[in-house]
């Protein structure tokens, strides 16, 4: 085992292999506040890579439903009991990871899931968490809530799959930080199956290989953001790049959004594998759920939300989010306005902070007529 440095935990930790970050960073961030569980994207995602001969069960994208949705089955509570205590100290975390936890000269703790636990892709959907007591109203944390968690193989830093696998069929591209399976290398051993802590690796009972979501890098390399991506109704996704740590530019809305701001957080780093898709926190949950779904700084990171309509560069960052196909690489505020930047330079989105109206009077002179809707 090598020693690596994992900013997402606050510490170095074991990996099986020497810490090399590449050259750039895929990150992604999810805004939970404005999903709407309408599944576009995880039907253009399957229409796009997965429609194929034993890519019945595989979903490279999913939305869940929490807390009662998961694919596969009990994805999350299997991997919080494998994992066993979840002390935080602060930033830091002081439990073991599943690289840490392992036993038996395994490289990774994990499970395999069990056939039937493919079975029901919106299991738990629109299911509520507690009950309504007469009399009560919705504000602030609510009593009774669910929200939207839409999920993708997080191309993490220190990928599970990658390091679980006996043929090293899965790596991680140097140039932006995606990670590929190798199909003509895989003997479909399900190790790294076992070994994702997120289940987003996927093993196909036709070919009898391993595959997983590719990042879209196809469209990656043309500057294009991925299909998940252009094709969100309620415009909650952003994908970018990720500077190294310490090398975070205040101009580039990923780095700006998870580590200036932090209002944006990983998904279960106590796992370890440093994940690359970051969520804006749901404001309305109790935060014992979130804190343990997304770590210290919950708190945090919802009041920063929050705190947008009076922050422009804030407002400008998250007005980044479903507005152009292109990989905004530089944003900012001019006056009322957010602007983006591709990587050629060019202006690729210019967003109004409010958008623009016109009342009309309600008798038209005219054409002496009366409008009912006056705006």
């Amino acid at each position: 085992m090598s020693k690596v440095m994992n900013w997402q935990i606050n510490r170095e930790m074991d990996y099986p292999y020497e810490g090399a970050r590449p050259d750039k960073q895929i990150a992604y961030i999810f805004d939970t506040n404005k999903c709407i569980d309408c599944q576009t994207c995880t039907v253009a995602c399957k229409t796009t890579w997965t429609s194929g001969k034993g890519q019945e069960q595989v979903f490279y994208n999913n939305v869940e439903t929490k807390p009662y949705g998961f694919y596969p089955h009990e994805w999350d509570p299997k991997l919080m009991e494998i994992l066993g205590p979840q002390e935080w100290k602060g930033k830091t975390f002081a439990g073991k990871t599943i690289f840490e936890a392992t036993q038996d000269g395994l490289p990774v703790k994990g499970f395999l899931p069990d056939e039937d636990s493919y079975a029901s892709p919106n299991l738990g959907e629109d299911v509520v968490a507690g009950m309504m007591e007469q009399g009560a109203f919705f504000q602030g944390i609510h009593k009774v809530w669910m929200f939207y968690l839409a999920r993708i193989c997080n191309h993490c830093t220190y990928p599970g799959c990658l390091a679980a696998c006996p043929r090293q069929a899965i790596y991680k591209r140097p140039e932006d930080g995606i990670v590929l399976v190798d199909e003509s290398r895989c003997r479909g051993y399900r190790e790294c199956v076992k070994a994702c802590p997120y289940k987003k690796v996927f093993f196909n009972t036709v070919t009898r290989v391993s595959e997983k979501c590719i990042g879209c890098f196809p469209l990656i390399e043309q500057g294009e953001q991925p299909r998940c991506v252009q094709t969100c109704i309620g415009k909650i996704r952003l994908q970018g790049f990720l500077s190294k740590p310490g090398e975070e530019k205040a101009d580039n809305p990923i780095d700006y959004l998870v580590r200036i701001k932090k209002v944006a957080l990983p998904l279960y780093p106590q796992a370890g594998t440093e994940p690359n898709v970051y969520y804006i926190p749901p404001v309305h949950v109790p935060r014992d759920f979130t804190g343990q779904m997304f770590g210290p700084g919950v708190e945090e990171a919802v009041a920063t939300y929050r705190s947008a309509p009076k922050d422009p560069q804030l407002l400008a960052a998250l007005l980044m989010f479903g507005n152009t196909s292109r990989i905004i690489e530089r944003f900012k505020a001019e006056g009322e306005l957010a602007v983006g930047w591709d990587r050629d330079g060019k202006e690729a989105v210019r967003v109004p902070f409010t958008e623009p109206f016109f009342a009309r009077e309600f008798f038209d002179k005219k054409h002496e007529t009366y409008r009912h809707n006056i705006t």
